[in-house]
This record gives C-alpha cells, structure tokens and sequence, in this order.
C-alpha cells in the first residue's frame, strides 16, 4: 500500500472547516467529487463506526479512529458494503483492510491548511489523486463562501 498526501490553504479558521468537512449537507457536497450522491452515516464520534456509501448502498464501514475536533479525523478503513450491507473479509478486502485517511487541520492568523494522507493499493492510486484535488477545491470553495 502507497501512502499518498494533499494539501491545500483555506481562507478561513479551523473552525468553519471543520464544519465543512463534516456537517452531512457540506459533506455530500464535497464528497460528490468522488461519487455524486455520496453520504456517510455515524454519530462522528471516536471510536463509532462509520459506513460511507453511494446512493445504491455500496461504499465501505470505516472506524473513526481518531477525533481532535477542528484538529484531527482519522478513519481506519476495515471493509465492504454491498447492498446496504456490510460483507466478510474476502481476499480483496485485505489487500486495503487497515488503510488509514487522515485528515488535519493547522490553522494560522485566519487560515486553515488542510492535509489530508490516505493510504491507498495501487489500483486505485490514481483515481484519488485525480479525485481528491477537486474536493479539496469544493471545500476551499464552501469554507471560504
């Protein structure tokens, strides 16, 4: 697994980000980059479960490892959801079973720079470096409105 980095600076505080990234009507705003449509559903809180899916009910459950809010998110990616439905470990789940998407927030005199690490298998390198600038644009667009 590759580890792979973005980052970007936003006009606004940690704050106003945070809530960006976050809040369900902004997030599937900026998540629609990835897949229109796109939601998660959780309480948001640490150690809570996460499952982060398309309209169809296909996506992934993640655990929230790590909540420092306005500072720090981080998600450990465990499986597949097909269907509404989370399904067993198989042999191309535990190629990326683990991976971990950061996300961290430093913020500076009104700014916000947001970086964001992921670790990714190589078939799907490429998509999320192609991905992932353009919803970190759609956040700087949100947060800065």
């Amino acid at each position: 697994m590759e580890k792979i980095r973005f980052s970007i600076d936003i006009k606004a505080s940690p704050e106003k980000v945070w809530k960006v990234l976050w809040d369900e009507a902004t997030y599937k705003q900026w998540t629609s980059m990835f897949s229109e449509g796109s939601y998660a559903i959780s309480d948001w809180n640490e150690g809570s479960k996460i499952l982060f899916l398309s309209p169809d009910g296909e996506g992934m459950f993640s655990t929230i490892a790590r909540k420092k809010p306005n500072e720090t998110m981080s998600f450990q990616h465990l499986g597949v959801v097909r269907g509404g439905k989370e399904q067993p470990e198989d042999e191309e789940t535990k190629k990326w079973s683990g991976a971990m998407e950061n996300y961290y927030l430093n913020g500076n005199n009104g700014s916000t720079e947001l970086t964001v690490e992921m670790d990714v298998t190589e078939e799907y390198e490429k998509y999320f470096k192609d991905a992932f600038p353009k919803a970190l644009e759609k956040i700087k667009q949100l947060a800065e409105a």
